[in-house]
């Protein structure tokens, strides 16, 4: 046994750079797993400066001093912040509580639609089955709106704290954007002055993570409100809480539009019943999701995520169950960063390392 570790260390570790990104990435990890609430509002303000990088970039090529080209990325963060925290949010939270009011009434709708089932196919269905699924879903329910209650009232002693994100969190994205390269030169400085593995991962891997996470957090502002719109057309009940859902499900590949296809329909469902309006919402939320995937995701997303279907969704189980919601968003990213780790990784042997992410 001790043998095969040597041979493993050998060919794997035998260069100082190479102990040094597998010590940073145990490191990472770890802080994820352990500090990640503590350290919440400094992560997401280093994503959110990262977002905004981009534009600032962008207006600095155009010819604009960095400084002008800060100052109104900065501004439109600003903007969309305080227009998610102070309008979107409130909103949502109130239709989620008069949803969970309303859960009831459409549970005693459900019980009259499924009490037909036995009569039609007995051999499946039974009268005792369907109390019990019934039951099942008013305790449920009942659980979930006491919940939303219980926690909507412990919410009240932690409104400081919220305050101190909504000023923390805009300090921090600013001085990120600011002071980018003096910050980014700090921390190289405790790493080795030779790093060219380092040097090719992040090289590789700026521009795919960076593409990436702007033209996701378009795809959901994009797809969300076009969704909002064609709900309040429709005059759908729950318009906002509902498109806020199909506007975060883009970020879970393949399940997200499965999963959040069913509230949309039940919503619909239990508003109109079969009725025509039902059948509009339907064709209408098809055609977003069709867009979306056909037109709306090659347009913003030029290169293709070399990832097997199963690799993604490892990835997303993965990284959201360390880092939350974060971890879900960035998991195509940090997948694609290990595949990059695991392709530039330095070995002994000539042959190529074996890639299971692919």
């Amino acid at each position: 046994m001790l043998e095969i570790f040597n041979k493993w260390y050998r060919r794997y570790l035998f260069e100082e750079e190479s102990v040094l990104l597998l010590v940073l990435l145990a490191v990472a990890v770890l802080l994820l797993m352990t500090m990640g609430d503590i350290l919440a509002p400094i992560l997401a303000a280093i994503v959110l400066a990262y977002l905004m990088q981009g534009m600032a970039t962008r207006l600095q090529r155009r010819g604009l001093p960095q400084a002008v080209g800060v100052s109104i990325a900065y501004l439109i963060f600003i903007g969309c912040f305080f227009g998610i925290t102070l309008g979107l949010l409130p909103l949502v939270w109130r239709q989620l509580l008069g949803l969970a009011q309303e859960a009831p009434r459409m549970l005693e709708q459900g019980r009259h639609l499924l009490a037909v089932l036995p009569a039609r196919y007995p051999e499946v269905f039974s009268h005792q089955e369907i109390n019990q699924l019934v039951a099942l879903a008013q305790a449920e329910m009942g659980g979930m709106g006491q919940k939303l209650v219980t926690s909507s009232l412990a919410t009240i002693p932690s409104i400081l704290t919220v305050l101190v994100y909504m000023i923390l969190i805009p300090i921090l994205v600013f001085f990120f954007l600011k002071d980018r390269e003096l910050i980014l030169g700090w921390l190289a400085g405790f790493l080795p002055s030779e790093r060219p593995l380092l040097r090719r991962i992040w090289s590789e891997m700026d521009n795919q993570v960076a593409n990436y996470a702007r033209g996701k957090v378009l795809e959901i502002l994009i797809v969300g409100a076009v969704s909002f719109v064609c709900f309040l057309l429709l005059d759908l009940n729950y318009a906002a809480l509902l498109a806020l859902l199909v506007g975060l499900s883009v970020i879970i590949p393949y399940l997200g539009a499965a999963l959040v296809t069913f509230p949309v329909l039940v919503v619909g469902y239990f508003q109109w019943g079969f009725a025509n309006e039902f059948y509009y919402l339907a064709l209408v939320y098809f055609i977003i999701q069709a867009l979306d995937g056909n037109v709306l995701v090659p347009l913003l997303f030029s290169e293709a995520v070399n990832l097997h279907p199963v690799a993604i969704i490892l990835a997303v189980l993965f990284f959201g169950g360390i880092w939350g919601m974060w971890g879900v968003f960035f998991a195509i990213p940090l997948a694609t960063l290990i595949k990059a780790i695991i392709n530039a990784w330095p070995t002994r042997v000539d042959e190529p390392i074996s890639n299971n992410l692919e």
